[in-house]
């Protein structure tokens, strides 16, 4: 075997460890608020105590799931160092696309399962208003998250920190942009792979599809 063949894949194998280890870490925490919808909002739990308390953990850590995206740039970076047009296009691009997706998938099922919970309880009208808003926090957190460095769990660790330089930070010509143009991204993103996930499961013949299409039926109608 070459030298220099040796070498890519070596470099590729390093490149691969390092990698696994934030993919896996993040795509934990992108579940995180995907198991928290299922308990929280297809169980038909009552609004306790508890209840709430879960319902706060699950929008301190929603904005994991579609902080996937901007992983990207560790992609970018990869591709520099590999430079290797076949082992990117065969092993780079379809492993970081198959973690940011099933990353923004957790996002876009969270929603559905929260969309679920307003339908039964008579609240289908609020469904669209609570995405958008659900939309503008995620694009919040993926801003402090990505550029201030904060993590979910600062709200009880650190929260005077994270909501005294979150606001100084965020109220800036540059930051409000980044979150504009996240929240258009996010807007636009959810609606497409909300119909696709919903187009999905309306092929199957299981619970979880059968109870997903009479959602898309619920929301069309409400619509």
């Amino acid at each position: 075997m070459k030298p220099e063949l040796i070498e890519l894949i070596t470099r590729v194998i390093q490149v691969l460890r390092i990698n696994v280890r934030w993919m896996s870490w993040n795509l934990f925490l992108a579940f995180i608020p995907l198991a928290l919808s299922i308990w929280l909002f297809r169980t038909g739990r009552g609004r306790s105590l508890v209840w709430w308390l879960g319902f706060l953990v699950f929008y301190a850590f929603l904005p994991n799931a579609p902080y996937l995206l901007t992983d990207v740039i560790h992609l970018i970076d990869d591709i520099r160092q590999i430079q290797s047009v076949w082992i990117i296009t065969l092993i780079l691009i379809p492993v970081y696309l198959l973690v940011i997706l099933s990353g923004f998938e957790a996002y876009v099922i969270s929603l559905i399962n929260l969309g679920h919970y307003l339908h039964r309880t008579g609240k289908s009208k609020w469904i669209l208003w609570v995405e958008l808003i659900t939309h503008a926090l995620s694009a919040v957190g993926i801003f402090w998250g990505r550029f201030l460095r904060f993590n979910s769990w600062d709200f009880i660790t650190q929260p005077d920190a994270l909501l005294i330089k979150g606001a100084d930070e965020t109220l800036g010509k540059q930051p409000l942009l980044i979150i504009a143009i996240t929240f258009v991204i996010l807007t636009c993103l959810h609606w497409i792979m909300k119909r696709v996930t919903l187009g999905f499961f309306r092929q199957g013949h299981s619970p979880i599809a059968v109870k997903l299409r009479r959602i898309k039926s619920n929301i069309s109608k409400a619509g």
